[in-house]
């Protein structure tokens, strides 16, 4: 219970709740101290997305690419189009669904923020779109030279860019959120707004029990093999990572799970298992692409145009396969695709950290689970190209 406690949701829930709360008490003069906090630690937060973009996404290419092989190969394709499968079929979701919510209107009856009593701008190191096509190319070219010294370079920066991340964005994410739904509250809007983020969770939430029937539906048709023989063994790792929030904390229980299988080949379960939990977040991006598509309809009054969210559900499965396995990670790596594609300012990151932290624990279940579904076609493809089964040592 104290572990729960001292967990991140439970941090960003209390300080929603405390914001909330003082939102409504709170005289003029208070807020534009709350105005102010806001405003700086965005800044810092904003600063920070070009750093982990860089730190996610080269270190992972360069990692993969040095364990080529055709079955990595198979692996990432899949994974890849899983991803991006389960984002544009949330955004279609999205399309149809969140136009018949009840959204109030935002400008009607609502107060207006003081001002920032003074602007302490940070600008980025560079352009979030700028730091992604960086990150590609050095991790590419970093495999291609076999550049050993620019390799374990990237991995040095990305343990640098995980401790900024835990020991300055992770600290600083209740009060930057709990500011948020201060002045969220301050305005009047959050009061009109929760009941819709509740039926926006509860909508992902089926989107994710979806997703995994087509993963597991086409799995099976693909390998021959029945999938419900996969599926029946994946609870004690659903749940596990119900609890973690994480892949990478849950990846112990899911190689346990899936062993456990009498149709999967062994060799692959040591080798697609630990691969997936790093880049298969099938469930994660089904569910920031629903969010995102909600949260701008709520504070800019509009939903993306097609074409952006087309874009934006492209790049954001890149961002899944070099966004680490730990609780937030896709979010938290797609920061600069939320800023920089759809235009989010502030208060919008900073409710789709809170609204997406909610429910991140399903989203890493359905991840998870659906790692069952990519290595049962794994082992469909070993099969039909009559690979011989590797053992436990031979495995990649």
């Amino acid at each position: 219970m104290k572990k729960v406690l001292h967990s991140l949701p439970a941090k960003l829930l209390l300080a929603m709740v405390v914001g909330i709360l003082l939102g409504f008490v709170l005289p003029e003069s208070v807020m534009e101290v709350i105005v102010t906090a806001k405003y700086i630690m965005g800044q810092v937060i904003t600063f920070c997305v070009p750093l982990i973009i860089i730190g996610f996404v080269a270190p992972s290419i360069t990692r993969l690419g040095a364990h080529a092989s055709r079955m990595l190969g198979v692996a990432l394709v899949i994974a890849y189009t899983s991803s991006v499968l389960a984002a544009l079929l949330s955004a279609g979701a999205g399309y149809a669904l969140i136009p018949h919510l009840n959204i109030a209107d935002q400008v009607e009856g609502l107060n207006t923020l003081p001002e920032v009593v003074f602007e302490l701008n940070i600008p980025q190191i560079m352009p979030v779109m700028s730091a992604l096509v960086l990150s590609v190319l050095v991790g590419l070219a970093s495999v291609w030279t076999n550049s050993k010294t620019m390799i374990q370079l990237l991995q040095e920066f990305q343990n640098i860019v995980l401790e900024i991340v835990q020991r300055v964005i992770i600290p600083i994410l209740p009060f930057f959120i709990g500011c948020t739904f201060c002045c969220l509250s301050w305005e009047g809007s959050i009061t009109r707004q929760l009941p819709v983020f509740l039926s926006v969770i509860v909508i992902v939430m089926i989107g994710h029990f979806l997703w995994m029937t087509v993963l597991y539906a086409v799995a099976g048709a693909y390998s021959g093999h029945n999938p419900w023989e996969v599926v029946r063994h994946y609870g004690p790792a659903y749940l596990t990572a119900v609890g973690t929030m994480s892949s990478a904390a849950t990846l112990a229980v899911a190689l346990q799970c899936a062993r456990k299988s009498k149709v999967l080949r062994k060799d692959m379960v040591s080798f697609g298992i630990p691969l997936f939990a790093n880049i298969h977040l099938c469930g994660s991006v089904l569910t920031e692409v629903f969010f995102v598509m909600t949260i701008s309809k709520i504070l800019y009054g509009f939903i993306p145009s097609a074409g952006t969210m087309v874009l934006f559900c492209v790049l954001l499965a890149v961002f899944a396969i070099g966004a680490p396995g730990v609780p937030g990670g896709t979010v938290m790596a797609s920061l600069g695709l939320i800023t920089g594609v759809l235009g989010f300012t502030d208060t919008g990151t900073a409710l789709m950290l809170a609204i997406f932290a909610l429910q991140d624990s399903f989203g890493t279940a359905c991840n998870v689970t659906g790692d069952g579904a990519l290595t049962l076609f794994l082992t469909g493809y070993a099969e039909k190209h009559h690979m011989a089964e590797q053992t436990e040592t031979e495995v990649l």
